[in-house]
């Protein structure tokens, strides 16, 4: 008898306890769920350029310290002075990829081992990074400044084009398959729901730009070597309009991230208008035409900022150069969702 009473007592204390406490332990659970809802986990990779004290002394460490060394001083090999070809506009890899393709959102090369081959919209097919990098020497080094206009990239199997796979593959080491890093390549800067002004763009570039790139854009030489100390942003020796720097929302996100001198992402000199403004008035001056006619195969993928038709949608080439690119971002979204499969 004894017994089964303390065992009641033990029960009805305890649903006594549970009684009081039990908005408590309601509230408790509540408050975790909540929170783990609330704070999203953090899933952005974060990459650090490899230090090149940690190249291998080998074959492929040979290898890769002279990639590197194109990427800095390509005019060296490639350009009007060139020791190897002098068809190129004169400029040097670093100049669209700082800090030999090393800084954050300073274009540079983190992604382009994790990445590729991907499927590319404008090949039409998957591209390898062998290809990517022919493609800068066509596009943005200008190769086709040869009188002929015949003169192409250097072959894949040259050394050097072997040789700067190897650096961007070697810079991308650590980072898993498939991840795009923060910081690599460009941001995208939010879009304006105007068209960009040359006209303002113009006064800035006047007041922000030319103590480095010149009033003409033609920029300044090296005293002392081959190459440009500050590049040439149009005309003969700049990058042509088959270049990614020739789509607007690519140059503005530069330019924001990098210019003027000492400007960075956390610390910018311009404001969102005035990137874009400087980017259309860039964009609006005479360069290299690039024969892109085999580029884009289906119109439709194109990015609503790629300055040449045909054209899929009904959007004039004025607004495909200079905006508003909301509206065709949004049209070609919907395009390709509902007429292309997915690209793995």
């Amino acid at each position: 008898m004894a017994v089964y009473r303390w065992r009641w007592l033990c029960a009805y204390q305890t649903q006594k306890i549970l009684k009081r406490y039990r908005f408590i332990s309601i509230f408790f659970v509540c408050s975790i769920f909540f929170s783990c809802r609330q704070t999203p986990v953090n899933t952005k990779y974060y990459w650090t350029a490899p230090d090149t004290l940690e190249i291998p002394n080998s074959a492929l460490g040979k290898e890769i310290r002279y990639g590197r060394e194109l990427v800095v001083n390509t005019s060296r090999y490639f350009g009007p002075d060139g020791s190897i070809s002098i068809y190129s506009g004169g400029m040097n890899c670093q100049n669209c990829h700082l800090e030999a393709g090393t800084k954050f959102w300073g274009n540079n090369f983190s992604a382009a081992f994790s990445t590729y081959p991907k499927y590319k919209d404008r090949r039409g097919e998957y591209e390898s990074v062998t290809q990517k990098v022919m493609d800068c020497f066509e596009r943005s080094l200008n190769v086709l400044l040869s009188t002929d206009h015949k003169q192409s990239a250097p072959d894949s199997n040259s050394r050097e084009i072997k040789a700067i796979v190897a650096y961007i593959s070697w810079l991308g080491k650590n980072v898993p398959r498939g991840v795009k890093p923060e910081g690599a390549q460009t941001r995208d800067l939010p879009l304006l729901d105007h068209r960009a002004d040359t006209a303002y763009g113009r006064q800035i570039f006047y007041l922000k730009c030319i103590s480095c790139h010149q009033k003409n854009g033609l920029g300044v030489k090296n005293p002392d070597k081959p190459g440009y100390q500050y590049p040439p942003l149009w005309g003969k020796q700049s990058y042509n309009t088959g270049a990614s720097m020739y789509r607007l929302s690519r140059l503005a996100a530069f330019i924001q991230d990098n210019m003027p001198f000492g400007a960075t992402y956390e610390q910018p000199q311009l404001n969102n208008e005035e990137a874009w403004d400087i980017a259309a008035f860039i964009c609006s001056q005479p360069r290299e035409i690039m024969d892109c006619s085999k580029d884009w195969p289906d119109p439709g993928t194109k990015f609503a900022d790629i300055a040449f038709g045909p054209y899929a949608d009904t959007f004039s080439y004025g607004q495909h150069k200079y905006g508003p690119f909301g509206p065709i971002e949004l049209w070609r979204k919907n395009y390709k969702k509902n007429s292309q499969p997915a690209k793995q």
